[in-house]
């Protein structure tokens, strides 16, 4: 600033036609420069205003949605097709992304209330789906016609998101452990903003920059200027004296404490939490061929999961009754070595030492048949796509922010069950929503904390 006081200072002693003739070539050119740059900052308004009309219009069409109708797909969809089902990427099936507009509504539910059905009336898409995914049956589903709309419009407010942000795992070096670190989730009007409030900074340093060279420029020539204001336009740059600075140590300090309390804070957040734990066991036990290829049921060898708090560890009785017979059918004279462990635990009568992977606190009580039997929450919820895994990883951090999420979003199944009758009918009068979970008590701490 006290550049452009001395210029002003200048400017206002020098003589009007001495001005003119001598610094014309510098004003024109510095109108040329701000041309130049005022252009090009209408030029990044414009690109702006575009990507927030085209965001506007995606809001726009999210608006046209039943919110009611999502809110109950969300959670037939979580609770019945994320199994094998999303919205955006591909899994056992295929990715259901824009399916409203690829097929036509009654397809849609005539395909998830009895897929072989539409398969053997000779219908080419669903014949060719079929053989897509090698010919793996679709579950049907007895949804109700509402119960189909719901999902559809879940679907389609999905598609109209888009994609949400991958996670990234991060195995920590020497314990074979794995860290689920998430993206922070940006739109892309956020986005464009920032980088255009950069490149307007940015602009706005360029313009002051050329200013006070061409006027710096200008000053140098002067020769009437107070010692003062020579030591002002003649000064230099000095780095050291500018890193000793009141301002500078401020600041760096400020970014320094910043950046410790941040990485304390989350620390402490992640105290307890495992997500990504995944232990070496002392049988290398693989889902994906039990689960997945074979299709054992889970409560086969978990047997509590439908009467009990615990889903149970297997014993090696259990292992035993399908091996002993394997190796009764094929005659395999030689075993594996894992297989072989098996063997020598049960003629040492010794437990084989699993490492539990999935651990709440023993503040925290849950209760498996409550969830599995009576709730109807199928394991793969909580616990991620076993049937695909070689290693058992813990897939959810098993927060309590997650449960509570989970209690105010999941939707009672009270059909035929005269115990909720009293309760349906007390919540309808106040609520048009489905009753959740968190609407019969599902938030009060002592549910989980006794």
């Amino acid at each position: 600033m006290k550049i452009f006081h001395i210029t002003f200072v200048a400017l206002r002693n020098e003589p009007k036609a001495k001005l003119l003739k001598k610094d014309i070539s510098m004003i024109t050119n510095l109108n040329l420069r701000s041309c130049i740059l005022a252009f090009t900052s209408i030029f990044f308004i414009l690109i702006n205003t575009y990507l927030y009309a085209q965001e506007a219009a995606s809001e726009s069409s999210e608006s046209e949605l039943n919110t009611e109708l999502v809110t109950a797909g969300e959670t037939l969809f979580k609770n019945n097709c994320q199994v094998c089902h999303e919205v955006h990427e591909q899994k056992i099936g295929p990715a259901l992304a824009d399916v409203h507009n690829r097929r036509p509504v009654e397809w849609i539910k005539s395909f998830v209330t009895n897929s072989q059905k539409v398969i053997q009336s000779g219908d080419e898409y669903a014949a060719n789906l079929y053989n897509e995914f090698n010919k793996t049956l679709m579950t049907p589903f007895d949804f109700s016609d509402e119960e189909l709309n719901a999902v559809i419009e879940y679907i389609k407010s999905e598609t109209i998101k888009g994609p949400p942000e991958k996670e990234v795992a991060i195995v920590t070096e020497g314990t074979g452990q794995e860290t689920a670190q998430g993206n922070a989730i940006s739109t892309t009007t956020v986005t464009v903003f920032l980088v255009i409030l950069l490149l307007v900074l940015v602009l706005i340093l360029v313009v002051l920059f050329i200013l006070v060279s061409v006027l710096t420029k200008y000053l140098k020539e002067k020769s009437q200027l107070s010692k003062e204001d020579q030591d002002i336009v003649f000064q230099t740059f000095d780095i050291g004296q500018f890193v000793r600075s009141p301002a500078f140590i401020w600041v760096m300090t400020f970014v320094f404490t910043a950046i410790v309390l941040k990485t304390v804070i989350d620390g402490l957040f992640n105290v307890g939490v495992h997500q990504g734990f995944a232990p070496t066991q002392p049988i290398a036990f693989s889902h994906k061929v039990h689960a997945g290829d074979f299709l054992i049921d889970c409560n086969y060898c978990h047997t509590g999961v439908r009467e009990s708090r615990n889903a149970n560890i297997p014993s090696v009785n259990i292992c035993m009754n399908c091996h002993s017979s394997i190796v009764k059918i094929t005659g395999a004279t030689e075993l594996s070595t894992e297989i072989q462990k098996i063997y020598d635990a049960k003629l040492n009568n010794t437990p084989i030492e699993w490492v539990r992977v999935h651990n709440l606190p023993d503040l925290a009580y849950f209760n498996h048949a409550q969830h599995f039997e009576v709730g109807g929450i199928q394991c793969q919820t909580c616990h991620g796509l076993i049937e695909e895994m070689e290693v058992v990883i813990q897939q959810e951090n098993l927060t309590m922010g997650w449960c509570i999420d989970c209690h105010k979003t999941t939707e009672i199944n009270t059909k035929g069950n005269g115990y909720y009758d009293k309760l349906v009918e007390l919540h309808l009068e106040t609520s048009k929503n489905p009753m959740v979970v968190e609407d019969i008590g599902g938030l009060e701490c002592s549910k989980c904390h006794y």
